[in-house]
């Protein structure tokens, strides 16, 4: 696939500088507006004047209730500086045009008078010093202690984090107990850092994006030559990624809505792993709704997962053996499973999550 080609050759080459539009941050961040009022907001991966992430929370400062956003950029960013810098609002020597710097939003109003609010309001509270923007003192690598007394700071993390370091910026929301929304790859599941925190309920998927591919734009020097690739009528280079997805810690009702099973157990359709003492599905859809044992299913049933309705026991992939990711599923090492996949028939499968329906029907199968 296009989109998972490119992925991959951003992990390889370090070419992780994916921009979100602001249509798709529009609407994920929807499903969070009442956990927003009064809060700090912090977009830690961002260029203030770049970043769509910036742009949609200081445009709607207000609407949301924000008490603050603080939004920092990384030295290296291939688009920081490209449109608005803290060189042109301040002016000063061209050495220091293209250091990285941080935004510290407390008030967003109509500056000149025409009714709404815009960048070139945002632009002006600059100006007059009623928001604050000052150069970072280090590079602005999230992991810098200027940029983690920020973290420290925030109640909320927003952002589109770096592609080859999305497992280390996991683990440091993590360290720091908060909250966050950000993007990442349906792939993270099976990382071994990663799933823990979706079997133990910590993370899960957001409410917006569950299928297909996205739009990102990327530096001006990245490769176009997947297909979905292209340069829009602004000049700015585009690739469509599949795999895509929003990861939260932050509830909305929609996860909690049940997925309507209506497969009845059949024994052989739903057949017995060789390695696992489970179930096999190939598809979200074949769950049975009277059955109460282990069963396997895609990882994209993340998508429509319920922590009401079912339990993660498990997961069956090629790191679950090493990872421990089996735990109490009762598992043999099978030839044909390479460290851990479902074996059906004496063929390997896919990823699995393993997982149980808390409330089967009636008389169900065990």
């Amino acid at each position: 696939m296009a989109g998972n080609e490119g992925l991959a050759r951003a992990g390889r080459n370090k070419k992780d500088e994916f921009y979100t539009q602001l249509t798709d941050i529009e609407k994920e961040m929807r499903y969070y507006r009442k956990h927003f009022k009064g809060k700090t907001v912090l977009c830690n991966c961002d260029d203030p004047f770049e970043s769509n992430f910036f742009k949609y929370f200081v445009l709607n400062f207000n609407r949301l209730g924000l008490k603050k956003l603080i939004s920092t950029c990384y030295v290296t960013s291939p688009i920081a500086n490209r449109q608005l810098s803290l060189f042109d609002i301040f002016g000063g020597s061209e050495e220091s045009k293209d250091k990285p710097y941080r935004a510290i939003v407390t008030k967003v109003y109509d500056t000149t008078g025409d009714g709404g609010v815009d960048m070139f309001d945002v632009k002006e509270l600059f100006k007059t010093g009623e928001n604050e923007l000052t150069e970072l003192e280090g590079d602005g690598d999230f992991r810098s202690d200027e940029c983690l007394a920020l973290l420290e700071e925030a109640d909320i993390v927003v952002t589109n984090p770096p592609f080859s370091l999305f497992r280390e910026y996991v683990a440091t929301l993590m360290e720091y107990d908060k909250k966050f929304i950000i993007i990442g790859n349906v792939n993270a599941i099976t990382y071994k850092e990663f799933f823990p925190l979706i079997k133990n309920n910590q993370v899960w998927i957001g409410a917006s994006i569950h299928s297909g591919d996205r739009k990102f734009y990327v530096p001006d020097d990245y490769p176009l030559k997947a297909a979905g690739c292209g340069i829009d009528k602004a000049g700015r280079r585009y690739i469509r990624v599949k795999g895509v997805r929003w990861w939260t810690n932050l509830d909305y009702k929609q996860r909690h809505e049940d997925l309507i099973l209506v497969k009845k157990y059949e024994p052989e359709f739903h057949q017995v792993y060789d390695n696992y003492d489970a179930i096999n599905m190939n598809k979200t859809v074949d769950i049975p709704y009277n059955y109460a044992g282990v069963m396997g299913v895609p990882i994209t049933f993340l998508d429509k997962y319920n922590p009401d309705q079912f339990i993660i026991e498990g997961m069956a992939a090629g790191n679950s053996r090493v990872s421990g990711f089996n735990y109490d599923v009762n598992y043999t090492p099978h030839p044909e499973d390479r460290g851990g996949c479902g074996v059906v028939a004496g063929k390997r499968v896919y990823a699995r999550i393993l997982i149980r329906n808390k409330h089967p029907e009636i008389g169900s199968v065990k």
